[in-house]
C-alpha cells in the first residue's frame, strides 16, 4: 500500500478500510474508527475533515494499490512473446496469488463504497471507474491481438468479465466462509479463456 510517511494517517486509513469492508461504510463510525486506531479526535481531524473525506481518501489509497497490482501482473508477464500466452499467463499471475489475497483482505472497498447511494456519481465513484477502466484497458490490450480471428467475442466485455470474476468471488468468499473461493473461480476464468484462445496447458 502506498504510504505518505506519517504513521498515524496510515493507522487510521488501515483500521477505516478493515472496518469499511467488513461492516460497511454506514455501520462504520468515526469513532470506532478512532477507538480501534487508538487514536484522538484531534488526530482524526487534522488528517480528515469527515467521515465522506475519510472515505475519498481510503478509495484513493486502494485505488492506488490496486493499479500497482494490475502493474505487477503486467510486469510479471511481459515476457510472453506470444499474445495467447500472455494472456493467459497474466491471468494465471492472480489467480496463483488468489490465497495471499485473500489472507490479506475479506472483501472488497469497492462494493463497499459503490453501495451507498450517496457516492453515486461522486468523486469515489469517479475514482473506482478509473480503477476499473484501467483493468479494462490493460487486458482488452492483451486479448485483442490474441483473438484478432474471433471477431464474434467482444473483447471488452471479456475483459470486464475478470473485474466480475474478483467481486463475485470475493462475495462467495464470505457466503461460503471459504478464502480458496477466489482461487476457484479465477481458474475457472482461465479455463474458459484458454478454451476461446485455444491455449491449452496443463494444470499444476
Amino acid at each position: 500500500m502506498p504510504r505518505d510517511g506519517n504513521p498515524t494517517r496510515e493507522r487510521i486509513l488501515r483500521v477505516a478500510e478493515r472496518l469499511m469492508t467488513d461492516q460497511g461504510y454506514s455501520a462504520t463510525s468515526v469513532d470506532q474508527v478512532i477507538a480501534e486506531a487508538a487514536s484522538s479526535k484531534g488526530a482524526f481531524f487534522h488528517h480528515f475533515s469527515s467521515k465522506t473525506d475519510l472515505a475519498v481518501q481510503l478509495v484513493e489509497r486502494y485505488v492506488a494499490a490496486d493499479l500497482a497490482h494490475l502493474d505487477a501482473g503486467l510486469a510479471a508477464t511481459a515476457h510472453h512473446t506470444d499474445p495467447a500466452a500472455r494472456a493467459v499467463a497474466f491471468v494465471r499471475h492472480y489467480e496463483d496469488g488468489a490465497d495471499a489475497l485473500m489472507s490479506e483482505q475479506s472483501g472488497c472497498l469497492y462494493a463497499t463504497v459503490l453501495a451507498e447511494r450517496e457516492f453515486t456519481g461522486s468523486e469515489i465513484n469517479d475514482q473506482v471507474a478509473k480503477a476499473t477502466r484501467a483493468w479494462r484497458d490493460a487486458l482488452t490490450d492483451l486479448l485483442r491481438p490474441a483473438l484478432a480471428g474471433r471477431p464474434d467475442i467482444d473483447v471488452e466485455a471479456l475483459a470486464d468479465h475478470l473485474y466480475t470474476t474478483f467481486e463475485g468471488a470475493f462475495i462467495l468468499c464470505r457466503t461460503y466462509t471459504d478464502p480458496s473461493a477466489m482461487r476457484a473461480q479465477l481458474r475457472v476464468y482461465r479455463q474458459l479463456l484458454q478454451a476461446l484462445l485455444g491455449k491449452e496447458e496443463a494444470d499444476p
